[in-house]
């Protein structure tokens, strides 16, 4: 092992930037999709996508280096094509499209987050409650098509994850699931499409409720899976055999954490599971970059959010009175941490 410092790493991170800008431009152009018939030369996308010679050539060879495009040829000639991974996530005709988070990254994340020093200095949020005094969900209710787009990428972000717990966690011992913060229904879909046993119901806010109920009026699982009006920082959730949230308790102070808990932990019969999906940041708080930035994100975003580890997790379920705590790793960052009545 060489002795000497090396900048690499450093300058790949603080230039990072570069690397996203071109991959959100990518999907804002909705590149991925205009790519998802056949390959096409660098001429035929300057013309389907209104891009200048100038700079086409060096924005799609930069997604070649990168891994998010194949290129087929060295000359005027070459033909780029999506690899697997952009053909299945970020053409926008395949049910697991994640454009619509990466699409909220570009339209708004990417001001929010420019502002960070000063959150770090302050510990307030840096999104519209700035300019508007409105906190975001409130914002984005109040705007059907931002709440959406919003919709769309909790959905884009959720897939994997959700897939995957349909996949990995036993549901034989139970028949049951309310999802609590559904969105789009798509946990609820998932879990129905997986276990034909069972039925559940995604519960929302009103203003939510029609986004759900459209998405599960387009799968064969409708006749299981409903929708259900609840605020559940007032009111009960309806009783299950299983309670889920879905990226909906990091986005809370410990109070309210804490309050959630015990709504699940109240909506639960005695050997019932609470499950919160969330990027479980490891116990050391070492390893998983991508939650402790997530954390970040809801500190520029919320007014009192954060992720947390699973050591938090168990420690505040048995504060409520849950006994068993497991954490299980799901897609990438994301785990399921379950807790059993």
């Amino acid at each position: 092992m060489s002795d000497i410092p090396n900048p690499g790493a450093i300058m790949q991170v603080g230039l990072g930037f570069w690397a996203s800008k071109v991959l959100l431009s990518a999907v804002e152009l909705d590149l991925f999709t205009e790519l998802s018939d056949k390959p096409r030369t660098r001429a035929e996308v300057e013309s389907r996508l209104g891009l200048h010679p100038r700079a086409s050539r060096d924005f799609l060879d930069a997604l070649v280096a990168l891994g998010f495009l194949e290129r087929e040829g060295d000359d005027e000639g070459a033909r780029y094509a999506n690899t697997r991974d952009t053909a299945s996530f970020l053409d926008r005709k395949q049910p697991a499209y994640v454009g619509g988070l990466l699409r909220m990254a570009n339209d708004r994340v990417w001001a929010v987050w420019a502002q960070l020093t000063e959150a770090l200095r302050t510990g307030l949020p840096q999104n519209e409650i700035k300019h508007t005094g409105r906190p975001l969900f409130e914002a984005l209710y109040a705007q059907p098509e931002a709440l959406e787009v919003f919709m769309q990428a909790m959905a884009g972000i959720s897939m994997g994850p959700s897939l995957a717990l349909a996949e990995k966690f036993d549901f034989n011992r139970y028949r049951t699931m309310i999802d609590a913060g559904g969105a789009t229904g798509l946990l609820s879909i998932c879990v129905a499409k997986r276990h034909p046993h069972m039925s559940a119901i995604s519960v929302d806010l009103p203003v939510v409720e029609p986004i759900a109920k459209r998405a599960i009026a387009a799968t064969d699982v409708r006749e299981r899976v409903t929708t259900a009006s609840v605020d559940f920082f007032s009111e009960p959730l309806p009783k299950a055999d299983v309670v889920t949230m879905g990226h909906i308790l990091h986005d809370w102070d410990l109070s309210q954490k804490m309050h959630l808990i015990r709504v699940a932990y109240n909506a639960l019969p005695s050997g019932g599971a609470f499950i919160a999906i969330d990027n479980i940041i490891d116990d050391a708080r070492r390893e998983n970059a991508f939650g402790l930035l997530m954390s970040l994100n809801m500190l520029m975003e919320t007014g009192g959010g954060f992720d947390y580890s699973g050591a938090d997790f168990a420690r505040w379920c048995r504060q409520v009175g849950f006994s068993s705590i497991e954490i299980l790793p799901l897609a990438g960052p994301t785990s399921a941490a379950i807790a059993i009545k």
